[in-house]
């Protein structure tokens, strides 16, 4: 007797908890799981891009401030540049803990919703113009931005199999980030029709993210776990050496996104600008732009060659991108920064891709089975990216303290460049070396880790 096994009915939107979910089944990938996952996937990349749009909102707006009417130092500007930056860092551990609380789709609508905070925030601050520890707290809400992609990226891993978690977790953190290059590309048109505009124009779309997310995203049953079980990832020291080397990868791309529109002005004030209408466009939005792109690349190149071998490759880039800045920025060779700059965040771009794809495969290794490994890797990646995020507000505050120090950002990126040999080396030692390749993962030691 041939026994039948029946392939479970395809999840609609309106199916809102989804109780069966096995994306390593073949079967059920093709008839189901891929459809689902991408279509969670394409509004959970909506959300993100919203969240990083806002999270770095103040980088442009600070930027545009009429000197006459906020009169703010260098160091008081970079602290409304980073300060969102820091509150991202630490608003992205309960935002990871929240999806397997309260489902993927539920709190996807939550925290898209809950941007309207910040948005509202800096549209009274450049009207009111209250005292500036009130524009600073009010920055500190754009943080709440920071925690979405968290919260995204630990959603999107229970929806993808491992052999397409590289690819997928690219592509949502790659949408994620355009946002910020975006918003350095379109907020200071909206800036052009008065300042106001640059928060009135996320409204609409912060409405939209929510309603998209309450109607076509599903909660996972197999996402909800206790948190006792989740917390176990903080004891394995994986945990802390990939959150230190994302440090390097992520904490460099957001912390150049945020500092690059007042460095470039600082540095080269007579760099080209473009005109639109009444809006002046920098080359700002060029440097995350090209991170963004090299992130889902990073993530592909992972699934091919190795994630450790990636990002060992995308520090050494980075350490030649920092040489280059500290070079061009004592010779006045704006060519050279620009370029140094674009290596930069190429680099950092693809090497957040790698990272997180790295995750993913050391805890399939080391785990004792499947759904502890999904557990504890997405619980990791959350936290990798808040103690990650934590470089997106050292590097500004750094480049702060070394104009403020020495007149230029000459010893910052020096110390950049410190920073990155030293991930380099961890990376080696604790990935690349051929007898802790074979130690951490037999199975993936020429392809995933």
């Amino acid at each position: 007797m041939t026994a039948t096994v029946s392939t479970p009915a395809p999840a609609a939107p309106q199916q809102r908890v989804i109780s069966h979910w096995d994306p390593e089944d073949t079967a059920f990938w093709e008839s189901t799981g891929r459809r689902v996952a991408r279509r969670n996937l394409i509004f959970s990349i909506f959300a993100e891009h919203l969240g990083f749009s806002v999270w770095t909102l103040w980088s442009v707006v600070v930027v545009a401030l009429p000197p006459a009417l906020f009169a703010y130092s260098v160091n008081q500007k970079f602290w409304l540049v980073a300060l969102p930056n820091l509150i991202g860092s630490i608003m992205r551990i309960p935002y990871t803990f929240a999806v397997t609380r309260f489902g993927g789709r539920t709190w996807t609508m939550i925290s898209a919703l809950l941007l309207l905070i910040p948005v509202s925030g800096m549209i009274y601050a450049v009207t009111a113009r209250p005292v500036y520890w009130e524009v600073l707290t009010i920055a500190a809400t754009a943080g709440l931005g920071g925690g979405n992609f968290a919260s995204s990226m630990t959603n999107i891993s229970f929806f993808f199999p491992e052999r397409k978690k590289g690819a997928a977790l690219g592509l949502n953190a790659a949408g994620g980030n355009l946002g910020i290059s975006v918003m350095q590309l379109v907020v200071p048109i909206a800036l052009s029709f008065g300042l106001v505009y640059g928060g009135v124009m996320w409204l609409p779309l912060i409405l939209a993210a929510g309603i998209f997310a309450y109607a076509f995203m599903n909660n996972l049953a197999v996402a909800r776990s206790p948190l006792r079980a989740q917390f176990a990832t903080v004891k394995r020291t994986h945990t802390w050496i990939m959150s230190f080397l994302y440090i390097g990868t992520f904490g460099s791309f957001l912390g150049y996104s945020a500092a690059f529109p007042l460095v470039l002005k600082l540095q080269f004030p007579n760099a080209p600008v473009a005109h639109l209408g009444a809006a002046t466009i920098t080359l700002a939005f060029a440097g995350p732009l090209v991170g963004s792109i090299a992130r889902p690349f990073g993530g592909w190149l992972s699934d091919k060659v190795g994630g450790a071998r990636v990002t060992a490759t995308c520090f050494v880039l980075m350490g030649l991108g920092s040489y280059g800045v500290v070079t061009a920025a004592g010779s006045k060779n704006l060519a050279l920064f620009l370029a140094s700059f674009g290596v930069l965040f190429t680099a950092a771009g693809a090497g957040n891709g790698s990272t997180y794809r790295m995750i993913p495969a050391i805890f399939a290794a080391k785990s004792p089975d499947a759904a502890t490994a999904k557990r504890e890797s997405a619980a990791t990646l959350g936290i990798a990216g808040a103690v990650g995020a934590f470089g997106g507000f050292y590097l500004p505050r750094a480049i702060s303290d070394s104009i403020a120090g020495t007149g230029g950002i000459g010893t910052a990126f020096t110390w950049f460049t410190v920073l990155y040999a030293v991930c380099l080396a961890v990376t080696w030692w604790c990935y690349l070396r051929r007898r802790v390749l074979v130690t951490v993962a037999p199975s993936l030691a020429h392809a995933s880790v």
